[in-house]
């Protein structure tokens, strides 16, 4: 009997504990709630002024190395990867044929030249020809008219007197000098006629000293063509960078255009793809940290530059046409501009292309 209402008492006391233990679990889960709410509250609240976005990489400018005349690769002095500075040799092209094309040219040049040189001496030479040849055409006209009148007044006379007191030969002798005389003034008048475009004659000597002129601009023009295409004979670095996709070899013939490497700047900065609906505070100047997925012990720290004015979408080969079909509202992305400022490390290189998560503090 006693041990039935021990037995009674036991049960009675665990009936009388189980309510308990399930408010302390639910005292305990309530807890839980708060610590997670809270948790989640102050994240938001810390990160409320942060706006990332893992849409992010490295990008920078590529200079593209082409050849600007065409031949044979005689020397290749760089290779893949290579860092090279402004001003230093890369490739040297086989220059012989321009070499003789620049004799040519100059030879061209001393030719022309000295066409210059002895028109103009004719030009000066025909300021005083032409006028005195006129001049002398002038007075021989004037001669030989007087000849004429001498001549016919002779033979008139040898005509009017007796003919006793004349002779035939001495007839004759007068008709020949009339007639010497007639041939001689009309000789005066053609030499008189070729004379008298003096004007014409000194421009057609100007026109002469000025295509000789023209052939000496041309001439140098050419000299000048010469001269650059054996200067870019040698292909040297328009400014410091890394070499990259190198597609010419030793030997090699390479045409005028054609791509043989980039130079990678050493200028680097961010693109970020924001979505627009996180580009509501974001502005230029802002302070950015970066994250680098390739280096994550790499901190680096920049600032917004500026905002692209149209999404990358409205950039592409084929932006899409909203006023056509169905239209379904899709969030656009805006490439953003990150300048790093600091936390290089030069044996942590940042190549283009990498993957970076940028995270800009828009409340400060």
């Amino acid at each position: 009997m006693a041990q039935s209402e021990a037995h009674n008492e036991t049960q009675k006391q665990e009936e009388a504990e189980l309510p308990k233990g399930s408010s302390l679990k639910r005292v305990i889960l309530i807890l839980l709630v708060i610590m997670v709410l809270l948790g989640v509250g102050l994240y938001i609240f810390f990160n409320r002024n942060k706006i990332d976005t893992d849409d992010a990489y490295v990008t920078g400018r590529k200079i593209s190395i082409a050849a600007h005349v065409s031949g044979y690769v005689s020397r290749l002095l760089v290779n893949d990867n290579q860092f090279v500075h402004q001003g230093d040799l890369l490739v040297q092209i086989d220059g012989r044929d321009y070499l003789a094309e620049l004799h040519r040219a100059e030879g061209a040049v001393q030719q022309a030249e000295a066409d210059m040189k002895a028109f103009s001496l004719a030009e000066m030479v025909a300021q005083k020809n032409f006028p005195g040849r006129l001049a002398e055409a002038q007075g021989g006209l004037g001669i030989a008219k007087a000849r004429l009148f001498r001549a016919q007044t002779n033979y008139e006379r040898q005509h009017r007197v007796n003919r006793a007191a004349t002779t035939q030969q001495d007839i004759d002798t007068a008709r020949a000098a009339l007639d010497e005389a007639l041939a001689s003034v009309v000789q005066a008048q053609g030499q008189l006629t070729q004379a008298l475009p003096v004007q014409a004659n000194i421009a057609n000597a100007n026109a002469r000293v000025s295509q000789a002129q023209a052939s000496l601009v041309s001439a140098h023009a050419e000299l000048e063509r010469a001269r650059q295409n054996v200067d870019w004979l040698d292909v040297r670095a328009p400014r410091d960078g890394w070499i990259s996709q190198r597609n010419v070899e030793q030997g090699n013939f390479v045409q005028v255009g054609q791509e043989m490497f980039s130079i990678v700047p050493t200028e680097m900065w961010i693109v970020a793809n924001y979505k627009e609906t996180q580009l509501t505070d974001i502005r230029p100047g802002q302070k950015v940290d970066i994250e680098v997925d390739a280096y994550p012990q790499l901190h680096l720290e920049g600032h917004v530059d500026s905002i692209q004015k149209g999404s990358g979408e409205s950039f592409s080969a084929f932006p899409p046409e909203n006023a056509t079909g169905n239209f379904v509202k899709t969030v656009q992305r805006i490439p953003v501009k990150i300048l790093i400022d600091r936390g290089l490390d030069p044996k942590l290189p940042l190549s283009v292309g990498m993957s970076v998560e940028p995270t800009v503090y828009v409340g400060e």
